[in-house]
């Protein structure tokens, strides 16, 4: 029995972990617990920010580690990514540059997109990630044409299409998951149901027993999945990538999570959420989760997590000082990609 406050433990064996994941199976749980403790320090760090007033807002991605660094890693280059709100570090797994996030969220002179997009919005195109829209459940739709397009065009990408469980009442969880079943687009929904739609919690959104089982109504395979346990995440997540780049269509893969930070720094969950639930996130905690399996396995140690820590801790501190040194986008770049001057 899992002492009080400890993790639930991951429940596997070495040979089954190398059945799963493969033959590197050992560097790939390695890269990605040093990702979730990069993860982890951005979040402290920017909820510590936000907090002093030095970044207007900021929404966390902790509970979510797993299934975020799995889909950073298990993908390809080519293959895109249609965000929510908590996927940055998919983009940041996938080569993009931490500064240049950042300087994002500081919405400074060297923001990609100059201040004009809300904070963990980013638009990250050299590694083919969308910005989120605060409208909620628009990528959904924006995934499929993209998967459409590159059907269309005989390239081998595949899209993940990542969203709430929230997102499924919206229209365009209906209309994307039932075009993608149509034209059998190379398109893998990801739904991270954190069980709470910023303050409803998941039995107020829906009468059905799972929201997987919503993809049976379009025609497409839908699985749930312990969007806490990094092992499950990857396996599950190349298996729908794979098929649908073999062309035998879409699928939705639910992931269960427990958000474990408030909605975004706007929100005080405990006005909504039961005493108990902060003790019931902790303990699947997809850090803790896959450090008690490495340790136990003798894949890691408490020297080289403080190492790892400590550098994470560095990388963010550093992209916090060289975006704080920086100025605020000039008054006239209002203006900049917004008309042609050309003449004719």
């Amino acid at each position: 029995m899992t002492e009080p406050g400890a993790p639930v433990p991951l429940p596997y064996r070495r040979g089954e972990v190398e059945e799963r994941l493969g033959s590197d199976w050992a560097e790939i749980l390695r890269t990605a617990f040093h990702w979730m403790l990069r993860a982890r320090a951005l979040d402290a760090r920017m909820q510590a920010l936000q907090r002093q007033g030095r970044i207007g807002f900021y929404g966390a991605s902790t509970g979510q580690e797993a299934v975020n660094v799995a889909a950073g890693l298990v993908g390809r280059p080519e293959d895109w990514i249609a965000s929510g709100l908590r996927e940055q570090l998919v983009a940041l797994v996938r080569g993009h540059d931490l500064t240049t996030y950042v300087h994002h969220l500081f919405a400074d002179a060297l923001d990609p997109a100059l201040g004009r997009n809300m904070p963990c919005h980013p638009t990250a195109r050299e590694v083919h990630y969308l910005a989120m829209s605060s409208v909620i459940g628009t990528q959904i739709s924006h995934a499929v044409g993209l998967a459409r397009a590159a059907q269309y065009r005989h390239d081998p990408s595949v899209t993940l299409a990542f969203f709430g469980d929230g997102a499924t009442s919206s229209n365009d969880f209906h209309a994307g998951l039932n075009f993608a079943g149509v034209w059998k687009a190379p398109v893998v929904f990801c739904c991270t149901n954190n069980q709470w739609a910023i303050s409803i919690p998941v039995e107020r959104q829906t009468a059905a027993p799972s929201l997987a089982i919503k993809a049976s109504a379009y025609g497409l395979p839908g699985r749930q999945v312990d969007g806490t346990d990094f092992v499950a995440a990857y396996a599950e997540l190349r298996r729908a990538i794979e098929q649908a780049r073999r062309g035998e269509g879409p699928s939705l893969l639910e992931f269960i999570l427990y958000r474990m930070t408030p909605h975004s720094t706007s929100d005080d969950p405990t006005r909504y959420q039961p005493p108990d639930w902060t003790s019931r996130a902790r303990a699947h905690d997809p850090v803790d989760r896959l450090r008690s399996w490495l340790s136990a396995e003798g894949l890691t140690s408490p020297a080289e997590e403080a190492d790892w820590t400590a550098d994470a801790d560095a990388q963010v501190r550093g992209a916090v000082e060289r975006a704080e040194a920086t100025p605020l986008p000039p008054p006239d770049s209002l203006f900049r990609d917004t008309v042609s001057r050309g003449g004719g």
